[in-house]
């Protein structure tokens, strides 16, 4: 089973994630609803069970709790996706939602790396700060292994351009975590 759980307590956020990457239960409680429901639609759209409960220091602002849940799910994702053998590696997705079109592309190749590309017009959806979303994905990025590139390629609504995003990064995520045969697929034969 790809499953991982992990715990991280800190002065400023107690973090705990379980991630089944084969699917399950969703349950996501980090004190920042619009966060809430991005984490939700990326567990759902990457076809991921995942739990995430999350406190921080909210007083303060919401940015370590996001950066805090980006590291710990990324280091669930590594733990979770193990030695990569028979992975398809690479996933590419655009998502529409209305007017906004999200790009997303992985390679779970163990070379952390994050291109975000994205601008918003408003500086919060609801309680989360959109600065935040690139400080998520970058801690995810970075503590999955992965490189990812995401894009906005065109949106109004700071809600939808998020929302595409990650469903787009749920998506790419979804088709690179399947597993396809039983070799690593890379020429050196090794990540």
């Amino acid at each position: 089973m790809r499953t991982a759980e992990i715990t991280r307590k800190t002065k400023e956020t107690d973090i705990t994630v379980k991630l089944d990457l084969d699917g399950g239960s969703v349950d996501i409680s980090t004190g920042i609803g619009f966060f809430d429901h991005m984490l939700t639609a990326f567990a759902v759209h990457g076809g991921m069970g995942l739990t995430v409960k999350a406190e921080g220091d909210l007083h303060v602002d919401g940015h370590h709790t996001v950066e805090d849940v980006g590291i710990v799910l990324g280091k669930a994702f590594n733990e979770a996706i193990g030695d990569m053998k028979g992975i398809s590696r690479y996933g590419t997705a655009f998502i529409p939602m209305d007017e906004a079109l999200g790009f997303a592309s992985i390679d779970i190749s163990g070379r952390p790396f994050l291109v975000f590309n994205a601008e918003f017009s408003d500086d919060r959806i609801g309680e989360f700060d959109t600065c935040l979303a690139e400080e998520f994905f970058r801690a995810f990025a970075m503590n999955a292994g992965v490189t990812l590139h995401l894009k906005c390629e065109y949106g109004k609504n700071d809600h939808h351009i998020a929302e595409a995003l990650f469903k787009a990064a749920a998506h790419a995520v979804k088709d690179a975590k399947v597993v396809s045969g039983n070799e690593i697929l890379s020429t050196k034969g090794v990540l």
